[in-house]
């Protein structure tokens, strides 16, 4: 007995509009066309900012159920580039399983179970960006505080720089000539007071000062001599204690 492919789709769309309660739109009936909305629990309607939500607009083939219904999108909402085709591709193969038997119903409920999985990616990626957009704060916070690592070169480097900027340098170099103890031979090189009476004898002689050679050897233990002691035991006022 041939299959009366009209009967069944007129059976079929009855029980569609029993199980979907008034959301059904029928829109032609020679052949049936008609729409179904589904959407993701989190989708509202009035606010439109979250979940995802579509239509599906079928139109039955002469032959359907064995041949396959048209199938179309509208008015997807909060679908990301290439949603729409990844779901009728997604629903064709829905429907080469389902050949020969009514599978409206079912195609819906596959439909619906792709956008809530879809939606639950959507809300795992938003959750890791803004997680690592957190830890990108935090970072760039630590930062501040860490600073540059100190290696043994780079502190001696920033201590010489420091020290020179600040002048402890020059005052180091200052105190250090300051301290050094000049020996005996020295003071006497290096005083250049002579009394005028001896320059005076040196220039009436006829000897210039360049002339004038000294024996330094007679200076080499001049360190090693007492001559405070020696200076109070010649006073004529000196009296032992």
């Amino acid at each position: 007995m041939e299959r009366n492919h009209h009967e069944d789709q007129c059976n079929e769309i009855e029980a569609l509009d029993s199980i979907y309660c008034g959301e059904l739109e029928v829109l032609e009936t020679e052949p049936h066309k008609f729409r179904l909305p589904i959407a993701t629990t989190e989708y509202d309607p009035e606010v439109e900012t979250e979940g995802l939500s579509c239509k599906l607009l079928f139109t039955y083939t002469a032959k359907y159920p064995d041949t396959a219904p048209l199938v179309e999108i509208e008015e997807p909402s909060n679908f990301e580039a290439g949603y729409e085709e990844e779901l009728l591709e997604h629903i064709h193969k829905t429907i080469e399983e389902n050949l020969g038997i009514e599978m409206i119903f079912s195609l819906v409920s596959s439909a619906q179970e792709w956008l809530n999985v879809k939606y639950d990616e959507l809300k795992n990626a938003a959750e890791t960006a803004k997680e690592a957009a957190k830890r990108k704060v935090e970072e760039e916070e630590m930062k501040k505080f860490e600073g540059t690592r100190v290696t043994v070169e780079s502190f001696m480097a920033w201590k010489l720089k420091f020290e020179q900027d600040m002048g402890i340098t020059e005052r180091k170099e200052k105190v250090a000539a300051e301290a050094r103890k000049l020996t005996g031979r020295e003071l006497f090189l290096s005083d250049n007071t002579l009394n005028e009476s001896d320059l005076k004898f040196l220039m009436d002689a006829g000897e210039s000062i360049e002339s004038v050679r000294i024996d330094e050897s007679l200076f080499q233990n001049i360190d090693d001599l007492d001559l405070d002691d020696s200076d109070d035991e010649n006073d004529e006022d000196y009296v032992p204690e």
